[in-house]
């Protein structure tokens, strides 16, 4: 997903906003942010930040979940102080919390806060995966907690359909939990690649990443063309239940 691609498209589909959110680092922070103001779209700096479960300084795995010591968490500056912020986050990530990968913790987080907006986070995120495990009690104490630490108004629900079940199930807790919290809901779509048809040389990547075949039932893979930069009728149709969700994505 070049920049510059993404950009041409962001233009093509007449956005004037557009957000950047890489895994645990903001390497592509600055060549984003001077082609989205070249091409006249305002640039949201953010970042998919791996968060510890326990400690940054732990080095062990999640047993409750079986991953490697993180969970993912979507983090946005809303100004130059959350800017800075994220970078000190980052940077400490790297610095102090690396297991696998950098990460930070909620201690971290409540630390550097001010000017940051959270999402709850994809599938991969401490809050849907207590979903998904059936432990509702746990999901409920953090959603409690980023709302008491970030405050109400900077911390969102964030709903995704990429045509997998598990996130049908997510959301149907996230917004019923919506209305109880009192936080609002937003509409997100992960962008891996371009366009729709490039999900197969997307496919291949993995691939060479992972060092497997293209014919291996058994490797990582992404549900088919789901992944791409939606248009704003798209991103309306998938989420048509819940109009709310897209109009506060904008």
């Amino acid at each position: 997903c070049r920049l510059d691609r993404l950009v041409k498209r962001a233009t093509e589909l007449e956005f004037d906003t557009l957000a950047i959110t890489d895994h645990g680092v903001m390497c592509g922070a600055i060549d984003f942010y001077e082609k989205a103001i070249a091409a006249d779209i305002k640039p949201i700096i953010g970042c998919e930040a791996y968060i510890a479960p326990g400690s940054r300084l732990d080095r062990k795995a999640n047993t409750r979940n079986g991953k490697d010591g993180y969970n993912h968490l979507l983090l946005l500056a809303e100004n130059e102080t959350g800017y800075h912020n994220l970078i000190k986050l980052t940077t400490a990530a790297h610095l102090e919390g690396f297991y696998y990968k950098p990460r930070i913790d909620k201690e971290l987080l409540e630390k550097h806060k001010e000017g940051l907006i959270a999402f709850s986070g994809c599938l991969a995120s401490e809050i849907p995966q207590a979903i998904m495990s059936d432990t509702d009690d746990r999901a409920r104490d953090a959603i409690d907690w980023f709302k008491q630490v970030l405050g109400p108004e900077r911390f969102y629900l964030e709903l995704q359909n990429h045509g997998i079940a598990e996130q049908a199930k997510v959301n149907r807790k996230l917004i019923e939990w919506s209305k109880e919290f009192g936080l609002q809901l937003v509409a997100t779509n992960d962008v891996h690649y371009v366009e729709r048809e490039h999900s197969r040389a997307h496919d291949a990547l993995i691939c060479i990443g992972t060092q497997a075949l293209l014919s291996d039932t058994r490797r990582m893979s992404y549900v088919p063309e789901q992944f791409y930069l939606r248009s704003t009728d798209e991103m309306a149709a998938v989420f048509k239940e819940i109009p709310e969700a897209v109009r506060n994505t904008l």
